[in-house]
C-alpha cells in the first residue's frame, strides 16, 4: 500500500489499544487484525493519548452513524475511506445497505477480516473518479461517514466528492472531520502520519463556503472530543488529555462538520 492508505494502521491501533484496556470503545475486530496485521509504530503515532482521541472520534461517529439509520430505514450508509474499520460491526447494518468503500489494495487486505453479505458490500474504488457510481444504486439518501479522509484530498477533489454525492442520491446526510490549514501547514512537520511516510495534507476553514460549492447544507459543528467521553478516563489522564487534545487550541487544530441536502 501507498503512504497515504498506510495511515490506516495508526486508528486501527488506537482502536485496538482501547478496546484491549475496555474503556471508550468495544473493537475486538480491531484487536484481532492489529495483533495479526500490526507493526512497530513510534513516537506520536504510538501514544496512548492519540488512541484515546481516535476511538474517541470513532465512538462519536458510531453514534452519529446509528441515530441517522434509525431516522432513515431506507437509507443506504456509505463508509467512505473505511480502512480496517469495524465500523460496520459495532453499529451494526441493521438490514440497511451499507458500502465500505476504499482504494482497491485497501479492500483486499479489509477481505481478509471481513465477508460481504446481502446488506453488507465492500467496494474498491477510488471516490475522486465517478466510477464508484457504477456499484452504488443511485436515489434515495445516502448516510455518508469520512473519518481522517478529507484531509488527503486536494480542495477540487473534496468539492468534486461531494458534488457527486449530491447528484447520485437525492438526499445526502455527511460527517466529516478536518484539519484546519494551520494544522495542514503544521502536518508536515509534526504529525503521526510523517511515520508512514505523508507530508502533504489539507485543511478547511470554510465550511459553509463548501457547502455552497457542493450544494449541501452546513449543518454545524459537533464537540470533539466529548466531555462525555473524556470524563471516562482516570482523573490524572483527564487532565493530561484535556490539554493536550480538547480546548480551544486543539480545536484550532481539528474540526468535526455536519452537512445536509
Amino acid at each position: 500500500m501507498d503512504s497515504v492508505n498506510k495511515t490506516l494502521y495508526i486508528p486501527l491501533y488506537g482502536k485496538a489499544m482501547v478496546s484491549r484496556l475496555g474503556i471508550l470503545l468495544r473493537d475486538p475486530r480491531a484487536e484481532e487484525i492489529w495483533a495479526a496485521e500490526g507493526f512497530a509504530l513510534k513516537g506520536r503515532a504510538a501514544s496512548k493519548w492519540l488512541a484515546y482521541y481516535m476511538a474517541m472520534r470513532a465512538a462519536v461517529m458510531d453514534r452519529w452513524t446509528a441515530e441517522r439509520m434509525m431516522e432513515s430505514p431506507d437509507g443506504v450508509v456509505l463508509h467512505i475511506g473505511c480502512g480496517l474499520d469495524s465500523r460496520c460491526l459495532r453499529v451494526g447494518t441493521a438490514g440497511q445497505q451499507w458500502y465500505d468503500i476504499d482504494f482497491p489494495e485497501v479492500i483486499h487486505e479489509r477481505r481478509k477480516y471481513y465477508s460481504e453479505t446481502e446488506s453488507y458490500h465492500m467496494v474498491p474504488a477510488d471516490m475522486r473518479s465517478a466510477a464508484w457510481r457504477d456499484s452504488i444504486p443511485a436515489g434515495g439518501t445516502a448516510i455518508v461517514v469520512m473519518e481522517g479522509v478529507s484531509m488527503y484530498l486536494k480542495p477540487e477533489e473534496l468539492a468534486g466528492l461531494l458534488k457527486e454525492l449530491r447528484e447520485h442520491f437525492s438526499g445526502v446526510q455527511l460527517l466529516m472531520d478536518c484539519y484546519s490549514s494551520f494544522a495542514a501547514r503544521a502536518s508536515r512537520y509534526k504529525n503521526p502520519i510523517n511515520q508512514v511516510g505523508v507530508t502533504q495534507v489539507y485543511g478547511l476553514d470554510n465550511p459553509k463556503q463548501l457547502a455552497a460549492e457542493t450544494g449541501l447544507g452546513y449543518l454545524r459543528e459537533h464537540d470533539l472530543p466529548p466531555t462525555t467521553l473524556i470524563r471516562q478516563l482516570r482523573a490524572g489522564e483527564r487532565v493530561l488529555f484535556s490539554n493536550l487534545y480538547a480546548g480551544r487550541i486543539a480545536r484550532s487544530l481539528y474540526r468535526l462538520y455536519e452537512f445536509e441536502a
